[in-house]
């Protein structure tokens, strides 16, 4: 892991003129899609390196769907996986698991996957090339037959969001959108339409770089 404050970094949340914050609207826009297209039943989540969980816990604030939505959240840092537990609990969202434990160790998983969607949010712009190419190959692992991920990545050359895209078609995913970069930030859909696959308990995604 870095020596990044992941505490203080979630402070730029706080600023609407933040590129943070307004990625942060863009992925809850996509989030909210992904929730209205569901059909009826539980729609089952899965978030990495999940936060304060922000994203989906801002979109079940007020979503329609919200009592519909089981799922896990995992995030190593005890002080922002417990603001998502207490965020969570406030909301009455009693289908939501919040997980103090490392997010790149499958063995978190267990039981929460194939889900209907899965959060790769804050993630590829940390690792490396190699990390972020096994964590989507691993991807369908996570995933229930058309379940979508949700994926962040900036555009900062050199851009490798083009890349990400190959690697996920590769993995047996459709690209749904994926932004041009001039917002400044980027995020980005896919759906899984491969095979079903098993998640490899015990397996290790990437590494934070420092």
């Amino acid at each position: 892991m870095t020596g990044k404050d992941w505490v203080r970094w979630h402070e730029a949340y706080e600023d609407p003129r933040s590129s943070l914050s307004r990625r942060l609207s863009m992925v809850r826009d996509q989030i909210r899609t992904v929730l209205d297209e569901r059909p009826p039943g539980p729609i089952r989540v899965v978030s990495l390196c999940a936060g304060q969980g922000r994203d989906i816990l801002g979109v079940l604030a007020d979503h329609p769907r919200r009592h519909d939505v089981v799922g896990r959240l995992v995030e190593l840092d005890p002080h922002n996986a417990g603001v998502a537990r207490t965020s969570a609990e406030k909301q009455g969202l009693a289908g939501i698991e919040v997980v103090t434990g490392d997010a790149a160790d499958t063995t978190n998983y267990a039981g929460a996957v194939p889900a209907d969607l899965v959060l790769a949010c804050g993630i590829f712009g940390n690792i490396s090339d190699g990390d972020i190419q096994h964590t989507i190959a691993s991807l369908p692992g996570f995933c229930a037959s058309g379940g979508t991920v949700i994926w962040t990545r900036h555009h900062e050359p050199p851009d490798l969001v083009p890349t990400i895209c190959e690697w996920f078609e590769a993995a047996g995913f459709q690209p749904v959108w994926v932004s041009d970069g001039s917002a400044g930030y980027g995020a980005g859909v896919h759906t899984y339409r491969g095979p079903a696959a098993e998640l490899a308990v015990g397996e290790r995604l990437f590494t934070f770089q420092r």
